[in-house]
C-alpha cells in the first residue's frame, strides 16, 4: 500500500511535466525536481523527476549545474552507515558541495527534513561551522596520505 500512494504521488508530478512536454501549444516544463518524503515506518525515499516525466527513486542524488560532479561524489562515499546517522550525513553532502563550490560556506545552503518535523534550514554560522570543519578533516586525510605515499 505505501509503495502504491508513493507511486500515485510521484507519477502524478511526472505525468503533468510529460503532458505539459508533449501537447503542443502548452509550455513544457524545463526543470528536473528532487522529491522527499518519508514512509508510515519512517524510511525515507527521494525521487527525482525530469522534464520528460520520467521518474528515478535514488539514496542521494544532486541536479542542477555540477550535478554529475556531486552526483558521483556521492555514489562513491554514500552508505548505509551514513545514511543512519543525521550528522554524518550532513557532512558527506557539505563534502559533496565542496567539490564543486568554491568560496566556502557562503554559497551554500543546507535544509534538513527530519519525519514528523517541519523542514529545517540551517543557519548561515552554523553551515560556516560545517564547512570549516569538513575543511579541516579534508586537509588531515589529505595529509595523511601524502605521509603514507613518502613512507612506501
Amino acid at each position: 500500500k505505501q509503495w502504491y500512494q508513493r507511486r500515485v504521488v510521484i507519477t502524478a508530478g511526472a505525468s503533468v511535466k510529460q503532458h505539459f512536454t508533449q501537447r503542443p501549444g502548452l509550455r513544457p516544463f524545463g526543470l528536473s525536481t528532487l522529491i522527499v518524503g518519508f514512509d508510515y515506518d519512517g524510511s525515507a525515499h527521494l525521487f527525482q523527476t525530469d522534464p520528460s516525466g520520467t521518474y528515478h527513486e535514488w539514496k542521494a542524488n544532486a541536479i542542477g549545474r555540477s550535478g554529475k560532479t556531486v552526483r558521483e561524489f556521492l555514489e562513491k562515499h554514500y552508505t548505509d552507515e551514513i545514511a543512519a546517522s543525521d550528522e554524518a550525513c550532513i557532512k558527506l553532502t557539505v563534502r559533496a558541495l565542496l567539490e564543486v563550490v568554491q568560496s566556502g560556506g557562503k554559497n551554500i545552503e543546507l535544509a534538513v527534513m527530519r519525519k514528523g518535523q517541519a523542514l529545517e534550514i540551517l543557519d548561515t554560522k552554523t553551515v560556516e561551522k560545517l564547512v570549516e570543519e569538513t575543511e579541516k578533516e579534508r586537509d588531515a586525510e589529505a595529509e595523511a596520505k601524502k605521509k603514507a605515499a613518502g613512507k612506501s
